[in-house]
């Protein structure tokens, strides 16, 4: 008799599993969300905008990186729009709440589903981070391969406790956070300059045309001179 509700809630919960991502992968397609973060969405609905285009940014990250994107692209962009300091506290910002997101999702959803389908693997996971939760989440962090998205996932699924995984993985996020805000802060500086350059050899530019001009005037003036 126990066996029947147990059963019914894994079919519901598969069910809303299945429905939940077919539904946000749509909304992540049909959004365009993807094509939108770029260079020339940041200059025109971030930059400048003060704490609403802070607020738009955490937003559209988070979200991003819940849905799969990686988080050395949203930090690249952040320190594009923000330089490096605020770049970093706000891409790392962003960072953590799409874990959450996405860790939060696995937990709700998708843990009795994946471990009732492949248990051997989750086991595998629980091993491996139930012994020291924080420094293994650490480690994971740091190596600059692997998948943050599906790490997040399979943590839900797993049986380790969020405050120490979310906090190592916080941790873990910084140095490549902090080094891709310095390469777009760097891109940043660099059209700053450019652009600079640009306008001071304008500067200097215009008076050259003037000098040549006169110059002309003045020789077509002698010349007239020498005539009469």
């Amino acid at each position: 008799m126990k066996s029947r509700p147990a059963s019914a809630r894994l079919v519901l919960r598969s069910a809303a599993l299945f429905l939940s991502l077919v539904a946000v992968g749509a909304a992540f397609h049909f959004s365009g969300l993807a094509s939108v973060l770029d260079q020339k969405w940041i200059d025109a609905a971030v930059r400048g905008q003060g704490l609403r285009g802070e607020t738009l940014f955490v937003a559209a990250g988070a979200l991003s990186i819940a849905l799969g994107l990686p988080r050395q692209v949203i930090a690249f962009l952040a320190g594009y729009a923000f330089g490096l300091a605020l770049g970093s506290a706000l891409a790392l910002l962003a960072t953590v709440l799409g874990c959450i997101a996405a860790f939060v999702y696995a937990r709700l959803l998708g843990r009795d589903l994946v471990a009732a389908s492949f248990p051997d693997r989750v086991r595998r996971i629980d091993d491996f981070l139930a012994e020291n939760p924080l420094t293994m989440t650490l480690l994971i962090r740091f190596l600059p391969i692997g998948s943050n998205f599906l790490t997040n996932l399979a943590a839900g699924v797993s049986r380790v406790p969020p405050g120490p995984f979310l906090a190592g993985s916080a941790l873990g996020y910084v140095p490549q956070t902090v080094v891709f805000a310095l390469i777009g802060s760097g891109v940043a500086v660099d059209l700053v300059f450019r652009a600079g350059l640009r306008r001071f050899a304008r500067f200097f530019a215009r008076p050259n045309r003037r000098s040549r001009r006169d110059a002309v005037a003045a020789r077509v003036c002698r010349a007239r001179r020498r005539e009469d």
